[in-house]
């Protein structure tokens, strides 16, 4: 095979049982039991009209500015999957508009992630299919390679394996490594949980937040008269 240019076509996938369980979470929530640290570049926004996303990542690396295999994982997309690009966050070329995401659609695509740029945003805006975006340019793409699709891709710092959970709202995109998300899941159900329970007592006026003058005396905070 040719560095660069490959199609892998085979790999192991989070189960739809995991991702019926992430579809019910904030992506907040997730991300909070992550550490933080796992999330893909802020500049990554949704640029549909509703809805939250969650599947399989089929993962797609792109030449800035060309599109030629992302049009080749439009072909390869199961139902369900998520298809990842990185695109090298350059923002002078549109990877995709509205005939690709159109392609998507009766394809079962669980939505979309371009890092880079897409274009004809009215008719995008207007569906519930997820895509998000780190811009938008009217310029076509360009349709030479190389590229890869089935291969770990970097969106940003956030590294993203084939087969990975990916998840997305409207507070931006987040993978979950495959091999620790059933433990991630749990964590996040445990974090919504009590921050469910929190809310209510706050709207009831119980809640008191002790715990912030607490932390602010273990930190040596000094409070003055």
């Amino acid at each position: 095979m040719t560095e660069g240019f490959r199609v892998k076509t085979n790999w192991d996938r989070v189960s739809e049982a995991e991702v019926q369980r992430a579809k019910s979470l904030p992506v907040s929530n997730i991300s909070d039991v992550m550490s933080r640290r796992f999330a893909a570049p802020a500049s990554l926004r949704p640029m549909h009209r509703a809805g939250a996303m969650a599947g399989p990542a089929l993962t797609v690396s792109v030449r800035p500015g060309d599109n030629l295999m992302l049009h080749k994982a439009l072909q390869m997309v199961r139902p369900g999957e998520v298809i990842v690009v990185d695109a090298g966050g350059a923002l002078d070329n549109a990877i995709m508009g509205e005939l690709m995401l159109a392609r998507g659609a009766c394809s079962g695509v669980a939505g979309i992630v371009i890092y880079g740029a897409i274009r004809d945003v009215e008719a995008i805006s207007q569906q519930d299919i997820p895509v998000f975006a780190s811009g938008v340019c009217h310029r076509g793409p360009y349709k030479d390679g190389p590229g890869e699709i089935g291969l770990p891709i970097a969106l940003g710092t956030m590294i993203v394996h084939p087969g990975d959970l990916i998840v997305g709202d409207r507070d931006g995109v987040l993978a979950v490594p495959r091999s620790s998300v059933g433990a991630v899941l749990t964590r996040a159900e445990t974090k919504h949980a009590s921050e469910g329970a929190q809310l209510q007592d706050t709207l009831q006026g119980a809640y008191k937040g002790d715990w912030i003058d607490q932390t602010l005396h273990q930190l040596g905070c000094e409070f003055m008269d």
